[in-house]
C-alpha cells in the first residue's frame, strides 16, 4: 500500500470511528446553545412533532429528559424518582454511543433512587449505586411515557423528579460537524478522543489511523497530494454512513428488518455503531426497545407517499411487549437521518395507546397509512404520511422473549 493509499484508508477509518464522538458532541452543542449546562438535567415538555431536528429518529410516545455530563470536575449525583407502573428509562451513553448503563422499569423497578456516576479514574469504592462511566463525557437520555393528552401533568410530575448535583465545569466548546472539511473534521476528532481516550480493545483501529497522526495532530504537515487523499477517504467514509444499515439490519423478513443483538452496545462493531450515529443516535437496546423498519418499495427502502398502504395485524396477533408499541412515521433527509413529517392531524405516531384505536369485528387491527385521508371511518387509525418519500419504524418497549428472539414477526405492509 502506498503512502498516498495508507492516508486514504486512515481518513476513512478515521470518520467511521470517530463518527460518534462528532455526533454527541454536535448534540450537546445544540443544548448548550439553548442554555442548557453541563452537569444539569434539561427537561423536554412537549412530545417531539415535525419541529424536532436536534435528533435522528424521535419518539413521540415518551417526554426527554437530557444531560450532558463532564466528569472531570470528580462524581455527579443523579436522582431518579418513583415511577411506579409508568415506563422510565434512563440511558448512559459514553463518548462513542455505547449504553453502558440503564436505569429503570426493567432493570430497577419503579422504586426510584440516588446514584452516583464516576469518571474511568475515579477513585471509589464500588457499590449498587455507583455507576461508573468509561469516558469523561457522558449522554443521560430519560424517557417518561405519556399515555396521551389526559396523562400529560402526571407524566411531566414524574419527569421533575429527574434531577442532577455535579460539580460547575467549564464548556467543552464548539466541534465541527460530520459535515466539516477533514481539517476541521479531524481537528475535532484527534481532540475529542483526547478528551475520552478509546479503550486498549479498540487497538486495531488505532493503528489503521496511525497515518494521520491523531495524537498530535497537524494538518499543516501534510502536501498538498496528502490532503487531496486524506479529503477522499473522508468522503468515503461519509458515503458510508449515509448508505448503511442503521437501527435495524440491511436483510428483511417478511417486509421488515430487525434489529442487530449489538445495537446500543457496540463492542468492535465500528460500522453498525457509525451508521446509528447517522440514523438512530441514542438507540436503546434491544432487550429494552426493539426497532423494526418496514420495507418499502423505494431505493433506501423507503415509501412512496403517492400510494396508500395498510398494516393489518390478524386476530390474536397482538405485539408481544411488556409496556407498549408505535408504529412512528419519517420523512427522509438526503443525509440519512429521519425526522416526523408535517401532517393536519399533528399525529407522528399510532400505537396501542391511541385514543379511540378500532379494532375489528373479528379482533383484527388494520392501520392506514398514506397522504389522503382512507375515510372518516378509519381516520382513528390512520397515519398521516407526505406525498414525498418516507420511512416506517415499528418500536416495541420491554419486548417478550418471543419477539427478542424472532420466533414472532411483524406482518408485512402492503399496499391498501
Amino acid at each position: 500500500m502506498s503512502d498516498l493509499e495508507a492516508l486514504r484508508e486512515a481518513a476513512r477509518t478515521a470518520y467511521v470511528f470517530t463518527l460518534p464522538l462528532i455526533e454527541i458532541a454536535t448534540t450537546r452543542g445544540r443544548g448548550l446553545a439553548v442554555g442548557s449546562p453541563m452537569n444539569t438535567f434539561g427537561h423536554m415538555r412537549n412530545l417531539a412533532d415535525h419541529t424536532s431536528r436536534k435528533v435522528t429518529t424521535p419518539n413521540n410516545d415518551t417526554y426527554y429528559s437530557t444531560a450532558q455530563v463532564d466528569l472531570s470536575g470528580g462524581p455527579v449525583t443523579l436522582t431518579v424518582p418513583p415511577s411506579g407502573d409508568r415506563y422510565l428509562s434512563v440511558q448512559f451513553m459514553d463518548a462513542y454511543s455505547n449504553t453502558f448503563a440503564l436505569i429503570g422499569t426493567r432493570t430497577t423497578g419503579g422504586e426510584g433512587g440516588t446514584y452516583t456516576l464516576v469518571g474511568p479514574e475515579e477513585a471509589l469504592a464500588p457499590g449498587p449505586r455507583i455507576v461508573r462511566a468509561p469516558t469523561r463525557h457522558v449522554w443521560v437520555l430519560a424517557r417518561v411515557l405519556v399515555e396521551g393528552p389526559h396523562d400529560s401533568a402526571a407524566a411531566k410530575a414524574v419527569q421533575t423528579g429527574l434531577s442532577m448535583q455535579g460539580p460547575a465545569v467549564p464548556d467543552p466548546g464548539v466541534f465541527a460537524s460530520r459535515g466539516a472539511d477533514w481539517k476541521a473534521y479531524l481537528s475535532s476528532a484527534a481532540e475529542l478522543m483526547r478528551l475520552n481516550p478509546p479503550p486498549a480493545t479498540d487497538g486495531v483501529m488505532l493503528r489503521r489511523m496511525a497515518p494521520l497522526g491523531l495524537e498530535a495532530f497537524d494538518p499543516e504537515r501534510f502536501t498538498p497530494q496528502e490532503a487531496a487523499a486524506i479529503a477522499e477517504g473522508l468522503e468515503q467514509g461519509r458515503q458510508f454512513g449515509r448508505n448503511s444499515a442503521g437501527l435495524t439490519g440491511s436483510s428483511f423478513v417478511d417486509g421488515w428488518s430487525y434489529p442487530d443483538a449489538r445495537l446500543g452496545n457496540f463492542g468492535q462493531n465500528y460500522a453498525l455503531r457509525a451508521a446509528v450515529a447517522v440514523g438512530g443516535l441514542a438507540a436503546l437496546p434491544p432487550e429494552e426497545a426493539m426497532y423494526m423498519r418496514a420495507e418499502g418499495d423505494l431505493p433506501r427502502a423507503l415509501f412512496d407517499g403517492l400510494r396508500n398502504w395498510r398494516l393489518h395485524f390478524p386476530a390474536g396477533s397482538q405485539i408481544p411487549v411488556d409496556s407498549f408499541w408505535s408504529l412512528s412515521l419519517y420523512e427522509a433527509t438526503e443525509d440519512g437521518q429521519f425526522f416526523f413529517s408535517r401532517n393536519d392531524l399533528n399525529r407522528f405516531a399510532i400505537g396501542d395507546r391511541t385514543q379511540g384505536l378500532a379494532y375489528n369485528p373479528d379482533g383484527s387491527l388494520d392501520i392506514w397509512i398514506g397522504a389522503a385521508s382512507p375515510g372518516p371511518e378509519r381516520e382513528s387509525n390512520w397515519l398521516p404520511a407526505p406525498e414525498s418519500p418516507f420511512a416506517l419504524y415499528m418500536r416495541a418497549y420491554l419486548p417478550r422473549p418471543e419477539l427478542l428472539e424472532g420466533r414472532w414477526r411483524l406482518p408485512p405492509v402492503e399496499p391498501a
